[in-house]
């Protein structure tokens, strides 16, 4: 790895192995401050958001990793950064050609690093009313009783004749949420 003359530290994707995110992210942190590294090594972060579910009936509230396997390290690139980055434990290489970093642009580390909540996205929260647009249902109004967004799903119970409630999975973008 040749020495770089950029000086402006910049945001890399590190590959972790599935399930060591946090880890790696430790790790990391660690060797930073027990190598003096502070002005090489900035930052280091797990993209997560928040996914809300019902659980024995109650909302619940947690936190997921947007990108499973992945950790965001904010670092100007030397052969001492990239080689302490690359051999810490847990990581499989930088994202690039051929394990070579390549910096992320400013919106890519905007839409990364923004820890949108599902009902911060789509502005539908568990619970809610939504009337559904399209399919076989059209019109037809329901709650929310659950929101998938890895599938992009949710489930509402729909309000069907004669008062009957029948649950069905639509799709994200299928659905508006009824004004109150």
């Amino acid at each position: 790895m040749a020495e770089t003359t950029e000086k402006t530290p910049q945001w890399y994707v590190v590959h972790t192995y599935s399930g060591y995110e946090n880890k790696v992210k430790d790790n990391l942190e660690k060797t930073v401050e027990n190598n003096g590294m502070q002005d090489l090594i900035f930052e280091v972060t797990v993209p997560t958001e928040e996914v809300a579910e019902i659980r024995n009936g109650k909302r619940v509230v947690s936190q997921r990793k947007t990108f499973p396997g992945y950790v965001l390290v904010k670092m100007i690139i030397t052969s001492e950064s990239w080689y302490v980055v690359r051999n810490t434990r847990g990581v499989t290489g930088f994202v690039g050609p051929e394990s070579k970093p390549v910096a992320l642009t400013p919106e890519e580390v905007e839409s990364m690093l923004t820890s949108q909540s599902l009902e911060a996205r789509y502005s539908i929260a568990i619970g809610e009313e939504v009337r559904i647009l399209s399919g076989p249902l059209e019109n037809f109004t329901g709650t929310v009783e659950e929101i998938d967004m890895e599938r992009q799903k949710m489930r509402v119970k729909v309000k069907m004749f004669l008062g009957r409630e029948m649950q069905v999975e639509v799709d994200l973008n299928q659905v508006e949420k009824l004004e109150q």
